[in-house]
């Protein structure tokens, strides 16, 4: 099948794309700890959301924490994840996910020998962004580059397959 680009409608507001090397990353705590990469947050979606890649390196897990209004979701991409939710325990593996509701008292703590990706979504923020921002940036290395995609500039030359981008 072919793709065609079909012009924006005029109400349309200009999409945003990135590659990994293009997120702001940051270190949450002392190691072992969990970096974040903001990939979405509610200056660049115009809403009160905000989507992250949450990597945990062996041992390393939340604070246990609540919010008062959002719901969090968690989707783990690689690795093995232990969710705690209101005093329940469960093991998530690749491509399961756990939704915490608003005032859900919980944390998640990497599972497994291996580095843990889990993919979270927060609405509404209730600074979440902000609280990630106090913390110490950092960057994804080789390794997270390496497993989160190989369609990266300077390796595959191209970062994104649609000739629109």
């Amino acid at each position: 099948m072919v793709s065609t680009c079909v012009p924006l409608p005029e109400f349309c507001q200009i999409p945003i794309v990135r590659s990994l090397r293009d997120y702001p990353v940051y270190r949450l705590g002392p190691e072992p700890s969990n970096r974040i990469a903001i990939l979405c947050d509610p200056h660049s979606a115009n809403s009160s959301v905000t989507i992250c890649l949450e990597i945990f390196d062996p041992g390393a897990c939340t604070p246990t924490h609540q919010h008062q209004l959002a719901i969090e979701m968690f989707f783990v991409l690689s690795g093995t994840a232990k969710a705690f939710c209101d005093g329940k325990e469960v093991n998530l593996l690749a491509g399961a996910s756990i939704l915490v509701p608003s005032a859900g008292i919980h944390h998640l703590r990497n599972g497994g020998a291996e580095r843990l990706y889990v993919l979270s979504v927060m609405i509404p923020n209730e600074n979440f962004v902000e609280h990630i921002k106090t913390s110490v940036p950092s960057t994804l290395d080789d390794l997270d580059l390496a497993i989160l995609g190989s369609k990266l500039p300077g390796r595959s030359g191209k970062a994104f397959d649609h000739e629109c981008c």
